[in-house]
């Protein structure tokens, strides 16, 4: 049997799924923030890490990424399938691991030694969520130096355009003021309640007397779903990158903050975090503040979160993975990164946003974003 002359001569099925795998998924991008992947069947790769290969002046108080080239099974990366050794030992350093968006990150418990050595492995047992093993086993060394870097604000990618972002609902009882753009998504518009909602006539976005901006659902006209999908993705990201900072300060007050002055750094709790006092957060315009809480933010009634020195919400993150409960004529400055739900009770404002991985419940309240 003749070949076609015109047919490749290379066309091995594993070299196709790499090929195809590359083009879907992209490069990672800049920021911290992962690549926007497409969902395919290949074996998963690295695309990249952080640090580099033999870095070295690593500060000590960083963490250590990997981004995939495919959605990866989350229970698969361990501290047993992603760890970091030091010395010729190869003496285990604590940590936890965070995946979210093809993007896991390993964060030491404490920070670094300074002037050493460490290598970062990720096994084969690491598998992609069509239950595929990573393609390769990954072992890299990075040398750290004696410096301590400034956090960066957390990349909140096309979710930063919303003030209020909820993945099931919004609902607002009686009149809430809101300043800036609503999204929701799967949901669809009948899930934003209380607002009153006209819708433009293109279908595109609606109108509402509570708010000085637009209100974007998940069923209206093209291209707001596909708007709203990116920046529901996009909230995800921003979440997984907030909780995968290294923590400069752990289990302040044993999770009560209440009458402190708070410097700018990456503050990480195991429990919940209770605001029963005012707190000051005092630092320049561009000193940044993240608040790593394992369970539920509380902030008691008629509490504030004041700002001095120039400091800044939009570079204030408020990473939760609990419920968020703000309570009556209490007032909150920063981003607020919930995996749940996001209640503002009676009289409660925040300037800054609300972007929830469920629901977002007002009750008179006024809602400002930040200026940028």
């Amino acid at each position: 049997m003749m070949m076609d002359p015109k047919m490749p001569l290379w066309k091995p099925a594993s070299a196709f799924l790499l090929l195809f795998s590359l083009v879907a998924c992209g490069s990672s991008s800049s920021g911290g923030s992962s690549a926007r992947l497409g969902t395919t069947t290949g074996t998963p790769t690295v695309l990249s890490h952080t640090p580099l290969t033999g870095a070295t002046d690593v500060p000590i108080n960083g963490n250590i990424s990997v981004t995939f080239s495919e959605p990866m099974d989350g229970a698969t990366l361990t501290g047993s399938t992603f760890t970091l050794t030091t010395g010729a030992a190869a003496t285990p350093v604590q940590g936890t691991v965070i995946y979210g968006n093809s993007k896991a990150y390993f964060t030491p418990s404490t920070p670094l030694a300074g002037n050493s050595s460490f290598t970062a492995t990720i096994s084969t047992a690491v598998k992609s969520t069509m239950g595929m093993a990573l393609a390769a086993k990954l072992t890299w060394t990075f040398t750290t130096g004696t410096t301590v870097a400034a956090a960066l604000p957390v990349n909140l990618g096309t979710a930063g355009t919303y003030v209020v972002l909820a993945k099931t609902g919004i609902s607002t009882v009686p009149t809430s003021a809101i300043t800036g753009n609503l999204g929701v998504s799967p949901a669809a518009a009948s899930y934003i309640t209380g607002f009153s909602l006209t819708a433009d006539s293109t279908n595109v976005f609606s109108t509402s007397p509570q708010v000085t901006g637009k209100v974007f659902a998940a069923d209206y006209a093209v291209p707001t779903p596909t708007n709203l999908t990116t920046a529901v993705s996009d909230m995800g990201t921003a979440f997984t990158d907030a909780a995968g900072r290294a923590p400069s300060v752990a289990e302040l007050g044993a999770g009560n903050i209440g009458g402190m002055t708070l410097a700018p750094g990456v503050y990480k709790w195991g429990t919940s975090l209770l605001i029963p006092t005012d707190v000051t957060l005092s630092g320049s315009a561009t000193d940044v503040w993240i608040f790593q809480i394992a369970q539920n933010l509380t902030m008691s009634s008629a509490t504030r979160i004041l700002l001095t020195g120039g400091a800044l919400p939009k570079n204030i993150f408020w990473q939760v993975s609990g419920l968020v409960d703000i309570g009556t004529t209490a007032h909150c400055e920063g981003v607020v990164l919930s995996q749940t739900a996001v209640t503002l009770h009676t009289g409660a404002s925040i300037n800054g946003r609300l972007l929830a991985q469920t629901a977002v419940n007002l009750d008179g309240n006024t809602v400002v974003q930040p200026a940028q």
